[in-house]
């Protein structure tokens, strides 16, 4: 195995996790199409909450990296890609110095936002940073006891929809819709599974690790079913926008991605070597990025 030490550049953009990021991107683009949908597209707003939505998910990457390390998660024999911390590449203590930068960023990033959606904003924000923090860190982190899926669901889901409507809509006098919420819902469960492909990859390190997620403490057939689940109701959710709101068939756009759905739940079920798994989990954001382009897609058509 090659062990030579990467560059600077290429530590910090690994340990930045780039392919994580349209868990972030994806909810901002669909929000804003909507927004774009309803006549209320507002590209200051729009930018800073995909500004803020990065920053927290590298921050979050960060602090990841850090505490998983400081708790004794990511040990030699993991299957997932190399940590920077646990490989010795970054000392514990930079590592932390840089996700309280990065989070710094995104939280001045955030007071932009004020002036569009109000002082609400700032709770609204400043809880999304803590409990980034608090996913792996802190004196009860998230992921340890299982509650990583809820987390994400909601702040990757219903915040981040929510919040990128708002701040656009609130220009025009507008509130939240039921598509907002559908959307929010779709856009949750899809980046849950980007978890659940992590978490079932890690399953057997993680419980030697005492860290039980919803994959350790019910095992892998649940986690196979919560898979499935969480596809077909992202891939249910433009059929409701076109059947019950009223929307234009052009939002069944990313129903065209239920060949590749299927695939990847065969793939977790079938699917067993450390590189394939890897892969899989690239392939899951994906279909994140896909659904909500081609969501976009729809909605602006």
């Amino acid at each position: 195995m090659n062990t030579t030490k990467p560059s600077p550049l290429k530590i910090w953009l690994h340990a930045a996790r780039p392919r994580t990021l349209p868990a972030s991107a994806s909810p901002v683009i669909a929000a804003t199409a909507l927004a774009w949908h309803d006549g209320h597209f507002h590209w200051p707003a729009a930018l800073a909450c995909l500004l803020f939505a990065l920053l927290s998910q590298i921050g979050a990457n960060l602090a990841n990296d850090y505490y998983d390390h400081a708790k004794g998660a990511d040990t030699p024999d993991r299957v997932g890609p190399r940590r920077a911390v646990a490989a010795g590449w970054v000392r514990p203590a930079t590592m932390r110095a840089a996700m309280l930068l990065v989070f710094a960023a995104a939280f001045l990033c955030g007071l932009t936002l004020l002036r569009y959606g109000g002082w609400p904003l700032l709770a609204v924000g400043v809880t999304s940073i803590l409990f980034a923090i608090a996913y792996t860190g802190g004196p009860f982190p998230l992921s340890y006891h299982g509650l990583g899926d809820i987390f994400v669901l909601i702040f990757f889901g219903f915040v981040a929809v929510c919040a990128t409507y708002h701040v656009q809509a609130a220009q025009h006098g507008a509130t939240l819709t039921p598509a907002v919420w559908i959307i929010a819902a779709a856009s949750g469960l899809l980046t849950v599974n980007i978890l659940v492909v992590n978490n079932y990859r890690d399953a057997e390190t993680d419980a030697r690790a005492g860290k039980r997620t919803l994959v350790v403490r019910l095992g892998k057939k649940y986690a196979r079913a919560q898979f499935a689940a969480a596809q077909l109701l992202a891939l249910a959710a433009p059929v409701v926008l076109c059947a019950a709101l009223g929307f234009s068939p052009w939002v069944l756009l990313p129903l065209v991605l239920a060949p590749m759905a299927w695939s990847h739940a065969r793939r977790l079920r079938d699917e067993q070597t450390p590189a394939a798994q890897i892969a899989l989990l690239g392939d899951t954001g994906k279909l994140l990025a896909l659904y909500a382009l081609l969501l976009a897609a729809g909605l602006i058509l």
